[in-house]
């Protein structure tokens, strides 16, 4: 599933935060798995299931200017976050990405650290492993998984929203021994890029 960050920049500087990107992300990844046309007889059906059958790849691109409008033109959900945007496509292939998607740069850009606050309360939150240095585009993938175990955990059939925030070392450990005990959703990372196999990136719990 190729995910698009919108990634513009003002004044040499990239006019988002951190935070409202990945949850944007989460949003639109979600958005795209419980799309009624990802059901069956519906015309994403095929191409969905088909993704999820297979050990989920998602790959982070970022686009601005005129790639972010012809991103719009391909078929996917879109969705924004405190002015944030990011656009999840329908997967398919690796080998089949539509050119304009292509050539999209998938590294090369971060965001910094920011300070979101605390979590609204009875919203689902993603925690982030505090020992992880993840990029933007790699956190973004990752909390989207989330989101997606989270969405087959609990049965959900709309998009709620959901934050995303760095864990304390502290909070880190309770939330594995709360994963541990079926209490809490973890995304064990394949080890493609930036972590180590195995390794937990983020854990959803309500």
């Amino acid at each position: 599933m190729p995910v698009v960050l919108h990634l513009e920049r003002a004044g040499g500087r990239i006019s988002v935060s951190r935070t409202p990107v990945l949850e944007a992300a989460v949003a639109a990844v979600l958005a795209v798995c419980l799309d009624p046309r990802a059901a069956p007889g519906g015309e994403w059906y095929d191409a969905v299931a088909t993704w999820m059958a297979t050990p989920i790849r998602k790959i982070t691109r970022r686009a601005r200017g005129a790639y972010w409008d012809a991103v719009q033109e391909l078929p996917g959900v879109t969705c924004e976050v405190d002015g944030a945007q990011v656009r999840a496509l329908l997967p398919g292939p690796v080998d089949e990405v539509p050119k304009v998607v292509s050539r999209l740069q998938i590294g090369g850009t971060d965001l910094e650290p920011d300070e979101p606050g605390e979590p609204s309360p009875g919203v689902p939150v993603i925690w982030l492993n505090p020992a992880l240095k993840m990029t933007v585009g790699k956190a973004a993938a990752q909390v989207g998984h989330a989101a997606m175990l989270f969405a087959a955990a609990h049965a959900l059939t709309e998009v709620p929203p959901f934050a995303v925030r760095p864990a304390h070392p502290v909070l880190w450990a309770t939330l594995c021994a709360a994963a541990d005990r079926g209490g809490a959703v973890p995304v064990r990372d394949a080890g493609v890029t930036e972590v180590e196999p195995g390794t937990i990136t983020c854990i959803a719990i309500t």
